[in-house]
């Protein structure tokens, strides 16, 4: 820079100085700009305290030049001590070179703007928060930086902003989320303790409401845990930890179907650290907001039934899981059955600890067995309105029983799991009997498949199972609906058709069959299943060798 240049009212004699190599003879430039500065602020002459400003910024702080950014640096926070209280007037001018000067590729200089910047935030305190997010950017940034002068700067400038911020009830909370939300995915070991830090101090503040923007971080969070390093993930677990304190103290303004979602994708995480949290985080779920979660439950069981088989290695998975599956299982009730998808849903008494109004349209099966899970329910937009109004839910059981099916069907599938499978349907059509019986013809092939199970306990599920739907009255076929085979069932509320499928007895001896009176407590599908275990007893003599006679006992 030319030194002779003018640039009043800066004297050619500070501007030399402020370009000097040395530090010492740019500090005393600086202290010359300071006092020149007080005596603009005595004359309230805001022209010229802009005037400086801008000569250190433009000329200085940004110039091409090493040593003259360093005198601009240490000019700016000259002027901020000058300005005292009045500095929040010129903040913007002040802060945005000096963050330009954290990319500079020289750390001294870097460093430097570190210094100039806590100068610039001790003096403006709680007048800093409206530029908060830029702030914040630039640290996030610095907290990462290789320099460890550079590193202990920003440090230092981080907890002061923390204060500053724990200090004050002028946060903007809301203007802070999405900064957050997206430097929470970052991958830097650094970055990510940082993010977490910060989140431990909003979560401190009284007056920061951080559990309400929980959805929009909960994500990140977990991601987070899942960081190679150990103190990372401790701090992680701690804010994870302190949010679910919150949730059970406050479960009525916790948005609990905004966050579903995001913990069945974790509860299938490969780390177990991971899994275990998301599963604990959803058995409370699951217990604090009660029929909020049903719509969700597809989702829910895909995650939580292959924990079941785990062995004693992840034993604190598998107790967790068990937990959540009970407590789900709880939640389907016998008023389920008589929610129709042509009717407005059925309105239940709200939780007590829960204020979230949830509705889902139930979709009808074609009684069709499908591959792949639908799992619908598991991206339905919510509302919440005030908690003095009631929960509308309704069981989109297709989901749930398309992952049962799929459980059931997968042979590598361990014999918990097979277990709980049919707990599930067992207790589905004890509840649910009119609606489960539309899902009849596509899960009867299964189950009797399930008989040649290598478990008994299994076997017996099955057949307890196989036994219900058989003397269930909701089996009943309608009267004017009976098959043509002449049989005689009892009539009832659901038209069943049973199939003849390929390779079945004769349909003379098929009809010899069913012609036979029906007890008072069986129906069509009684004979069904007498029909099929006979043939399956014809087709495969090791099921009747080694399991016949336990099956028929």
């Amino acid at each position: 820079m030319n030194a002779e240049r003018d640039l009043s009212p800066l004297t050619p004699g500070v501007v030399r100085a402020l370009t000097d190599k040395l530090y010492e003879k740019r500090k005393v430039a600086a202290l010359e700009i300071e006092k020149l500065v007080r005596e603009f602020v005595a004359q309230n002459n805001t022209s010229q305290i802009k005037h400086v400003i801008q000569i250190l910024s433009q000329e200085f702080a940004l110039s091409q030049h090493p040593h003259s950014r360093k005198g601009g640096l240490i000019g700016l926070a000259a002027c901020s001590i000058a300005l005292g209280k009045d500095s929040g007037l010129y903040l913007k001018e002040l802060i945005e070179p000096v963050l330009t000067c954290f990319n500079d590729a020289d750390s001294r200089l870097r460093y430097y703007a570190c210094e100039a910047l806590y100068n610039i935030v001790k003096v403006a305190r709680g007048s800093v928060l409206p530029h908060f997010n830029v702030l914040f950017d630039g640290l996030s940034k610095l907290a990462a930086d290789p320099d460890p002068n550079v590193k202990s700067g920003s440090e230092l400038l981080d907890r002061l902003l923390k204060d500053i911020v724990t200090e004050s009830n002028q946060f903007d909370l809301v203007g802070f989320i999405p900064l957050l939300r997206e430097r929470i995915y970052s991958n830097n070991q650094y970055a990510r303790q940082f993010i977490i830090s910060w989140i431990l101090v909003l979560e401190s503040v009284p007056d920061i409401n951080l559990l309400d923007y929980l959805p929009e971080i909960l994500d990140g969070l977990f991601q987070i845990l899942g960081d190679n390093s150990k103190e990372i993930r401790k701090m992680c677990e701690v804010a994870l930890g302190e949010f679910l304190k919150e949730i059970k103290k406050n479960p009525s303004s916790v948005k609990f179907a905004e966050m579903a979602n995001i913990l069945v994708i974790h509860c299938q995480a490969a780390d177990d650290l991971i899994q275990l949290t998301a599963m604990c985080w959803m058995r409370e779920f699951i217990q604090l907001a009660g029929r909020v979660m049903l719509p969700y439950s597809s989702g829910i069981l895909t995650a939580v039934l292959p924990c079941l088989s785990y062995d004693d290695r992840k034993k604190n998975i598998k107790e967790v899981a068990n937990v959540c599956n009970q407590s789900l299982m709880k939640l389907v009730i016998p008023e389920d059955d008589e929610m129709d998808e042509a009717k407005p849903s059925m309105t239940i008494p709200a939780e007590p600890t829960s204020e979230e109004s949830l509705s889902k349209p139930e979709a009808v099966t074609t009684g069709e067995s499908q591959n792949e899970l639908d799992v619908t329910a598991l991206n339905q937009p919510f509302s919440f309105p005030c908690s003095c109004e009631r929960i509308q839910v309704t069981l989109n059981l297709d989901g749930i029983v398309q992952v049962l099916d799929y459980h059931l069907s997968d042979t590598s599938i361990g014999m918990m799991t097979r277990i709980a499978v049919l707990k599930w349907l067992y207790h589905l059509y004890i509840k649910t009997p009119r609606k489960m019986f539309r899902h009849t013809d596509s899960l009867f092939p299964i189950l009797l498949r399930t008989l040649s199970d290598e478990s008994d306990e299994v076997i017996l599920k099955d057949l307890e199972l196989l036994a219900e739907i058989a003397s269930s009255p909701a089996g009943q076929t309608e009267e004017g609906h009976a098959p043509s085979d002449g049989s005689d069932v009892r009539p009832g509320p659901v038209e069943l058709h049973v199939p003849a499928r390929a390779g079945q007895l004769s349909s003379s001896s098929t009809k010899g069959l069913e012609c036979s009176p029906s007890t008072p407590t069986m129906n069509s599908y009684f004979y069904k299943f007498m029909i099929n275990l006979l043939k399956r007893f014809s087709s495969e003599r090791k099921l009747l060798e080694t399991r016949g006679a336990f099956i028929i006992r």
